[in-house]
C-alpha cells in the first residue's frame, strides 16, 4: 500500500483520485483443508458475549448481508447474524470471487496487481495493451480427402494465445503433442468431453447433441500442438483461429510448410485501411511476348530433420522399407506399386506387394523407380467400408533407404510413447 496527502491552499479544488493505493502480493494458494479468512475472523468471537448478554454462540460466515465486505456472521443453531464490523484487508469479497475487501470497499486486482485499476491483458497478453503486438491467425479448413482417418489441418505454434476450432460434422478434432502423444481423441478412440491439461494450458472440449463439436485454450502454450480431424464424412470446414505473437510467426510459417501444414496470412487487429489508388493511365500495348508456363509441380518443402522424423514415426501406422517398382497418376492422386522389404512398424499385416497412395498428382516427396525407401504411411478406410488403403501424406516421411537412415529409424522407435 502507498498513500498521499492533498495539500491545497484556500480556494483551490480537492485533489483528483484516491488517497490510497494498494497493490496485490503474489502468494501462494493456500494449502488444501486450510480454514478459510472470513472462517477465521468470525471463529474469534467464538465463546465471547455478545448481544449486551453472557450468552455465546458458535459464528460461521453469513454471505446473505447487504455489504458483503462487513464481518457479517451466523450464531450456528440459530436463525440470525451480527456484524462485527469490516473484515480485515485482503478478505475475499464472497466465495469465489476474485475481488478483495480492502477499507470496506470490494476491489478486483488488474493484470498490473494493483487492485481497482481496471487494467486487463489484451489478446497478446500484454497488460493494457491494444493487441498490437501479436498476430491474428484465421481460417476455415476445407482440405481433406475422400477417405476416413486423421488429417493435418494446422499447427498450433508454441507462444499461441485464444486458441479455438470448431466444426458442425460427424468428424471430430483431435489434438496431438509434438512428441507424437495424443492429448484427445486419438487412436482411432474418441474422447469424453471434459478439460484436457496440454503444453502448459488447459483445453476444453465440447460436442454438443446437434454434432457441434469445439476446442478452445486461453494459451500460452509451451510447445508445439498439432490440431487433426478424424474424418469419418465429407469436411464441411473447420474453423480455426489463435492469437501469436510477431517475433514468433516467422519460425512458425517456416516450420508448418516444411511439414506441409495449411497456413493463413495473418493480420493484424484494426489495421487502418488503406487509400485507393488512383487508377492507372491506359496503355498501348504493341506486342506480346508469351511468357513460360511454370512448372505445374512446385518444389517439395524441406522436411529433414529429428523432429520431422520422431513426429511422422510416432503417428504413422506403418513404417517399412520398400522398393519402388511403378507408379500411376489417377485423377488428383498418385498410386505407388511398392514391394515391402522390411517392416519397422505395423498396425495390421502388410503384404509383400502394396500400393501406396500420396493425395495429390505432385506428391512430396517424389518417388523414384527403382529406388529404396523408408516410408511411413497411414492407414485409410473409406466411410463405406469398400476401399483400404496406405496413405503417403503430403511432405511425410519417405527417405532414400541407407544404413544411416536405417539406425535413425530405429532411434526414433524409442522416443515413441507406448
Amino acid at each position: 500500500m502507498r498513500s498521499r496527502r492533498c495539500i491545497r491552499f484556500p480556494g483551490e479544488e480537492l485533489c483528483w483520485g484516491h488517497t490510497h493505493e494498494y497493490r496485490l502480493c503474489q502468494l501462494p494458494d493456500c494449502p488444501l483443508g486450510a480454514v478459510p479468512f472470513r472462517d477465521l475472523q468470525c471463529a474469534l468471537y467464538n465463546g465471547h458475549p455478545v448481544l449486551g448478554t453472557q450468552k455465546t454462540y458458535l459464528w460461521v460466515p453469513f454471505y446473505g448481508a447487504p455489504n458483503q465486505c462487513d464481518l457479517n456472521c451466523l450464531a450456528e443453531g440459530h436463525d440470525f447474524y451480527h456484524s462485527f464490523g469490516r473484515v480485515l484487508d485482503g478478505t475475499p469479497c464472497s466465495q469465489g470471487s476474485p475481488g478483495l475487501c480492502v477499507a470496506g470497499r470490494c476491489l478486483s486486482a488488474g493484470c498490473d496487481g494493483l487492485l481497482g485499476s481496471g487494467a486487463r491483458e489484451d489478446r497478446c497478453g500484454r497488460c493494457g495493451g491494444a493487441n498490437d503486438s501479436c498476430l491474428f491467425v484465421q481460417r476455415v479448413f476445407r482440405d481433406a480427402g475422400a477417405f476416413a482417418g486423421y488429417w493435418n489441418v494446422t499447427l498450433i505454434p508454441e507462444g499461441a494465445r485464444h486458441i479455438r476450432a470448431a466444426h458442425r460434422s460427424r468428424n471430430h478434432l483431435a489434438l496431438m503433442r509434438g512428441d507424437g502423444r495424443y492429448v484427445l481423441n486419438g487412436n482411432w478412440a474418441v474422447s469424453p468431453p471434459g478439460t484436457y491439461e496440454a503444453a502448459g494450458t488447459r483445453v476444453v472440449y465440447t460436442r454438443a447433441t446437434g454434432r457441434e463439436e469445439t476446442l478452445s485454450a486461453a494459451g500460452p502454450t509451451s510447445q508445439d500442438l498439432l490440431l487433426q480431424v478424424l474424418l469419418q464424412e465429407p469436411n464441411p470446414g473447420i474453423e480455426f483461429e489463435f492469437w501469436l505473437p510477431q517475433e514468433l510467426y516467422s519460425p512458425f510459417q517456416a516450420q508448418a510448410q516444411a511439414l506441409g501444414w495449411p497456413l493463413w496470412q495473418p493480420q493484424p487487429r484494426e489495421v487502418e485501411p488503406r487509400p485507393p489508388e488512383p487508377p492507372a493511365a491506359p496503355t498501348v500495348i504493341l506486342h506480346q511476348t508469351p511468357t513460360p508456363t511454370s512448372d505445374p509441380c512446385p518444389p517439395c518443402p524441406d522436411t529433414r530433420g529429428r523432429a520431422h522424423r520422431l513426429l511422422h514415426y510416432c503417428g504413422s501406422d506403418f513404417v517399412f522399407r520398400a522398393r519402388v517398382r511403378g507408379r500411376l497418376r489417377q485423377a488428383q492422386e498418385t498410386r505407388y506399386e511398392v514391394r515391402v522389404q522390411l517392416i519397422y512398424k505395423n498396425r495390421s499385416p502388410l503384404r509383400a506387394l502394396e500400393y501406396v497412395w500420396a493425395p495429390s498428382r505432385c506428391p512430396c516427396p517424389v518417388l523414384a523407380l527403382h529406388r529404396e525407401y523408408l516410408l511411413a504411411a497411414r492407414r485409410l478406410i473409406s466411410p463405406d467400408g469398400t476401399q483400404d488403403r496406405l496413405l503417403l501424406p503430403h511432405a511425410g516421411y519417405a527417405r532414400p533407404w541407407s544404413p544411416a537412415e536405417d539406425s535413425r529409424v530405429r532411434l526414433a522407435a524409442q522416443h515413441c510413447p507406448v
